[in-house]
Protein backbone atom coordinates (compact mmCIF):
# COMPACT_ATOMS: atom_id res chain seq x y z
CA UNK A 1 0.00 0.00 0.00
CA UNK A 2 1.56 3.26 -1.33
CA UNK A 3 1.56 6.17 1.45
CA UNK A 4 -0.68 9.35 0.35
CA UNK A 5 0.91 11.30 3.52
CA UNK A 6 4.72 11.89 3.59
CA UNK A 7 5.91 13.58 6.96
CA UNK A 8 8.94 15.60 6.01
CA UNK A 9 11.09 14.63 9.52
CA UNK A 10 13.41 12.22 10.87
CA UNK A 11 12.00 13.57 14.39
CA UNK A 12 11.14 10.20 16.55
CA UNK A 13 9.11 12.05 18.81
CA UNK A 14 7.13 13.85 15.50
CA UNK A 15 6.41 10.15 13.98
CA UNK A 16 4.94 8.84 17.44
CA UNK A 17 2.81 11.93 17.65
CA UNK A 18 1.43 11.64 14.09
CA UNK A 19 1.24 8.35 14.37
CA UNK A 20 -1.56 9.06 16.83
CA UNK A 21 -3.62 10.41 14.05
CA UNK A 22 -4.32 7.13 12.65
CA UNK A 23 -3.19 7.63 9.13
CA UNK A 24 -1.18 5.73 7.39
CA UNK A 25 1.87 7.44 6.48
CA UNK A 26 5.85 7.51 5.13
CA UNK A 27 8.86 9.68 6.52
CA UNK A 28 10.99 11.07 4.55
CA UNK A 29 13.71 13.14 6.05
CA UNK A 30 14.65 16.80 4.77
CA UNK A 31 17.81 17.93 4.70
CA UNK A 32 16.92 21.57 4.99
CA UNK A 33 19.68 23.58 7.01
CA UNK A 34 17.37 25.14 10.36
CA UNK A 35 19.74 28.53 10.81
CA UNK A 36 17.95 31.58 11.11
CA UNK A 37 18.23 34.59 8.77
CA UNK A 38 19.92 37.74 10.01
CA UNK A 39 16.59 39.54 11.64
CA UNK A 40 14.64 36.81 11.32
CA UNK A 41 11.75 36.87 13.89
CA UNK A 42 11.53 33.26 15.90
CA UNK A 43 7.82 32.50 14.39
CA UNK A 44 9.33 33.82 10.64
CA UNK A 45 12.19 31.37 11.05
CA UNK A 46 10.03 28.43 12.19
CA UNK A 47 7.08 28.76 9.16
CA UNK A 48 10.64 29.49 6.80
CA UNK A 49 11.87 26.16 8.07
CA UNK A 50 9.04 23.84 8.23
CA UNK A 51 7.45 25.60 4.30
CA UNK A 52 11.16 24.65 2.82
CA UNK A 53 11.50 21.33 4.42
CA UNK A 54 7.47 20.53 3.02
CA UNK A 55 8.71 22.00 -0.45
CA UNK A 56 12.14 19.86 -0.64
CA UNK A 57 10.52 16.84 0.04
CA UNK A 58 7.09 17.92 -2.35
CA UNK A 59 9.90 17.79 -5.17
CA UNK A 60 10.54 14.74 -4.60
CA UNK A 61 7.16 12.75 -4.31
CA UNK A 62 4.84 13.50 -6.24
CA UNK A 63 0.85 13.08 -6.09
CA UNK A 64 0.71 12.62 -1.93
CA UNK A 65 0.82 15.20 0.60
CA UNK A 66 3.77 16.14 2.72
CA UNK A 67 3.10 17.43 6.46
CA UNK A 68 6.44 18.74 8.13
CA UNK A 69 7.11 21.08 11.06
CA UNK A 70 10.14 23.35 12.60
CA UNK A 71 10.16 23.57 16.71
CA UNK A 72 12.02 26.54 18.07
CA UNK A 73 12.14 27.64 21.56
CA UNK A 74 12.43 31.64 21.99
CA UNK A 75 12.76 33.74 24.96
CA UNK A 76 13.76 37.86 24.47
CA UNK A 77 13.35 37.14 21.17
CA UNK A 78 16.24 34.91 20.93
CA UNK A 79 16.00 31.17 18.71
CA UNK A 80 17.23 28.41 20.68
CA UNK A 81 17.16 25.54 18.08
CA UNK A 82 18.96 22.52 18.42
CA UNK A 83 22.22 22.77 20.60
CA UNK A 84 25.81 22.50 18.81
CA UNK A 85 27.57 21.15 22.34
CA UNK A 86 27.46 20.62 25.78
CA UNK A 87 28.07 24.62 26.01
CA UNK A 88 25.61 25.82 24.11
CA UNK A 89 22.91 23.38 25.81
CA UNK A 90 23.91 24.94 29.27
CA UNK A 91 23.81 28.39 28.18
CA UNK A 92 20.11 27.66 26.89
CA UNK A 93 19.22 26.21 30.06
CA UNK A 94 20.76 28.92 31.90
CA UNK A 95 18.65 31.12 30.17
CA UNK A 96 15.39 29.14 31.09
CA UNK A 97 16.10 29.00 34.30
CA UNK A 98 13.22 30.43 36.71
CA UNK A 99 11.35 31.92 33.51
CA UNK A 100 8.76 31.42 30.70
CA UNK A 101 9.05 30.64 27.31
CA UNK A 102 7.42 30.20 24.20
CA UNK A 103 7.95 27.10 22.45
CA UNK A 104 6.66 27.58 18.58
CA UNK A 105 5.94 24.76 16.40
CA UNK A 106 5.45 25.95 12.24
CA UNK A 107 3.69 23.18 10.30
CA UNK A 108 3.30 23.04 6.43
CA UNK A 109 1.12 20.67 4.08
CA UNK A 110 1.68 20.87 0.76
CA UNK A 111 -1.22 19.01 -1.43
CA UNK A 112 -0.84 16.64 -4.24
CA UNK A 113 -1.36 20.23 -6.80
CA UNK A 114 1.04 21.65 -5.01
CA UNK A 115 -1.07 24.17 -2.56
CA UNK A 116 0.30 24.81 0.58
CA UNK A 117 -1.49 25.25 3.81
CA UNK A 118 0.30 26.47 7.09
CA UNK A 119 -0.37 26.98 10.70
CA UNK A 120 1.75 27.91 14.00
CA UNK A 121 0.86 27.13 17.41
CA UNK A 122 2.90 28.33 20.19
CA UNK A 123 3.29 27.23 24.41
CA UNK A 124 4.16 28.99 27.08
CA UNK A 125 6.51 26.62 29.54
CA UNK A 126 7.13 28.21 33.04
CA UNK A 127 10.58 26.35 34.39
CA UNK A 128 11.55 26.29 38.04
CA UNK A 129 14.59 27.74 39.19
CA UNK A 130 17.93 25.38 37.89
CA UNK A 131 20.93 24.94 39.55
CA UNK A 132 24.29 24.89 37.96
CA UNK A 133 24.36 20.96 39.20
CA UNK A 134 20.64 19.84 38.00
CA UNK A 135 21.94 21.51 34.74
CA UNK A 136 25.04 19.31 34.88
CA UNK A 137 23.52 16.12 35.72
CA UNK A 138 20.48 16.78 32.64
CA UNK A 139 23.17 17.16 30.37
CA UNK A 140 25.35 14.42 31.04
CA UNK A 141 21.73 12.36 30.61
CA UNK A 142 22.72 13.12 26.75
CA UNK A 143 19.14 13.83 26.38
CA UNK A 144 19.19 17.71 25.58
CA UNK A 145 21.81 17.38 22.63
CA UNK A 146 18.75 16.82 19.31
CA UNK A 147 16.05 18.97 21.46
CA UNK A 148 15.48 22.20 20.34
CA UNK A 149 15.64 24.63 23.41
CA UNK A 150 18.21 21.93 25.13
CA UNK A 151 15.22 20.10 27.17
CA UNK A 152 12.69 16.85 26.23
CA UNK A 153 9.66 17.71 28.31
CA UNK A 154 8.18 14.42 27.56
CA UNK A 155 11.76 12.52 29.60
CA UNK A 156 14.00 13.60 32.38
CA UNK A 157 13.50 17.35 32.10
CA UNK A 158 9.46 17.25 32.74
CA UNK A 159 10.71 17.65 36.41
CA UNK A 160 11.94 21.21 35.30
CA UNK A 161 8.25 22.45 34.42
CA UNK A 162 6.27 24.03 36.37
CA UNK A 163 3.58 24.68 34.48
CA UNK A 164 2.53 24.33 30.45
CA UNK A 165 -0.07 27.11 29.17
CA UNK A 166 -1.36 25.37 25.56
CA UNK A 167 -0.87 22.15 23.60
CA UNK A 168 1.67 20.05 25.28
CA UNK A 169 2.43 17.76 22.02
CA UNK A 170 3.02 21.47 20.46
CA UNK A 171 6.33 21.44 23.07
CA UNK A 172 7.26 17.80 22.26
CA UNK A 173 7.38 19.03 18.54
CA UNK A 174 3.94 18.64 16.58
CA UNK A 175 0.72 20.48 18.22
CA UNK A 176 -1.84 17.71 17.30
CA UNK A 177 -4.90 19.00 18.08
CA UNK A 178 -4.20 22.02 14.97
CA UNK A 179 -2.53 18.95 13.16
CA UNK A 180 -5.42 16.72 13.23
CA UNK A 181 -8.12 19.42 12.39
CA UNK A 182 -5.66 19.90 9.24
CA UNK A 183 -5.52 16.53 8.16
CA UNK A 184 -9.53 15.91 8.84
CA UNK A 185 -9.81 18.61 5.89
CA UNK A 186 -7.28 16.05 3.54
CA UNK A 187 -8.30 13.04 4.66
CA UNK A 188 -11.78 12.80 5.94
CA UNK A 189 -12.91 9.91 8.27
CA UNK A 190 -14.06 6.79 5.55
CA UNK A 191 -17.54 7.49 5.45
CA UNK A 192 -17.85 11.19 5.80
CA UNK A 193 -17.99 11.94 2.18
CA UNK A 194 -21.23 10.02 1.50
CA UNK A 195 -22.52 12.09 5.12
CA UNK A 196 -22.69 8.36 7.07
Amino acid sequence: MAATLILASASPRRRELLAQSGLFFEVVASDIPEVPAAGESPEAFAQRVAREKALEVARQRHSVHVLAADTVVTIDGAIFGKPLDAGDARRMLRALSGRTHRVLTAVALIDPRGHVEELLVATEVEFQPLTAAAIDDYLATGEPFDKAGAYAVQGVAGKFVVQVRGSLSNVIGLPMEAVSALLRRHFPPRGAESGA
